[in-house]
C-alpha cells in the first residue's frame, strides 16, 4: 500500500460505515430472522474487503487494527487514525439508522447478550479469533492460495460466526459494531464483553498465525 493516509482513512470510513449502516441496520428491521442478519453483516464485509482491500487492507474493525499493531504490521500512528475513523464511521451510520427507523426498532442494532457477560465475553473472544484468523490466512499471508477471494472468506466467516453467535450476543466480534449503536442509543448494559472480548481474540489469532505461520517472512510496516 502507497502512503496515501487520506486514502485509505477514507475508505476504512466507507468499510467501517457500511457494516454497522447494513448489519445493524438488519438487525433492526428484520427482528428475529438471524439469516438475514447473518447475510447482511457478512456480504458487506466480503464485498467492502474486495472493494477497499488493496488501499486500506480493508480491516473495519478496532480489533483488527490491534491485531496488525500487535504484528508490526501497521505502525502505532496508522493504528491510531484507523481507531479514530472506524469508531467515528460507526457512530455517524448508528446516527443515520437510528434517524431512519423509531426507537424500538433501532434496540435491534445494538449487540446484547442473553448468556451472561461472562460467557459473553468467552464467545466475542472465540468469534472474533476465527475472523481474525481467516484475515491473516486470506489476506495477510502471501502463500495463501485463495488470497484474491480474501473478502469472500472473510465475510463468510462473519456469516457462519452470527449465526451460531447472534441470538447469544449479537455476535459483534466489532468494537465498533457495538460503540456506535450504544452511544446513539445510550445502552451500555454489559458493554465491556464487546470491548475487551474481541480485543483478546483478535490479538491471541494474530499472533498466533504470525509465530506459527508467518515468523521467516519479513512483512515492513506500512506508515
Amino acid at each position: 500500500m502507497d502512503d496515501n493516509v487520506l486514502g485509505r482513512s477514507v475508505a476504512e470510513f466507507i468499510g467501517t460505515f457500511t457494516l454497522i449502516f447494513i448489519g445493524g441496520g438488519a438487525g433492526a428491521i428484520s427482528g428475529h430472522d438471524i439469516v438475514a442478519v447473518a447475510l447482511a453483516n457478512g456480504l458487506a464485509i466480503g464485498i467492502m474487503v474486495s472493494n477497499f482491500g488493496h488501499i486500506s487492507g480493508g480491516l473495519f474493525n478496532p480489533a483488527i487494527t490491534l491485531g496488525f499493531l500487535a504484528t508490526r504490521r501497521i505502525t502505532p500512528r496508522l493504528a491510531v487514525i484507523y481507531w479514530i475513523v472506524q469508531f467515528g464511521a460507526a457512530v455517524v451510520a448508528a446516527g443515520i439508522l437510528r434517524w431512519l427507523v423509531h426507537k424500538p426498532a433501532f434496540d435491534g442494532a445494538i449487540p446484547t447478550a442473553s448468556i451472561g457477560a461472562g460467557r459473553g465475553f468467552v464467545l466475542e473472544a472465540i468469534l472474533t479469533f476465527f475472523l481474525v484468523t481467516a484475515v491473516f490466512a486470506t489476506a495477510v499471508d502471501p502463500r495463501g492460495a485463495f488470497k484474491s477471494i480474501a473478502g469472500l472468506a472473510i465475510g463468510l466467516t462473519i456469516t457462519i460466526d452470527v449465526l451460531f453467535g447472534g441470538p447469544l450476543t449479537g455476535a459483534a466480534m466489532n468494537p465498533a459494531r457495538a460503540f456506535g449503536p450504544e452511544l446513539i442509543g445510550n445502552v451500555w448494559s454489559q458493554g465491556w464483553i464487546y470491548y475487551l472480548g474481541p480485543a483478546l481474540g483478535g490479538v491471541v489469532a494474530a499472533i498466533g498465525y504470525d509465530r506459527l505461520y508467518l515468523r521467516q517472512l519479513q512483512v515492513p510496516e506500512t506508515s
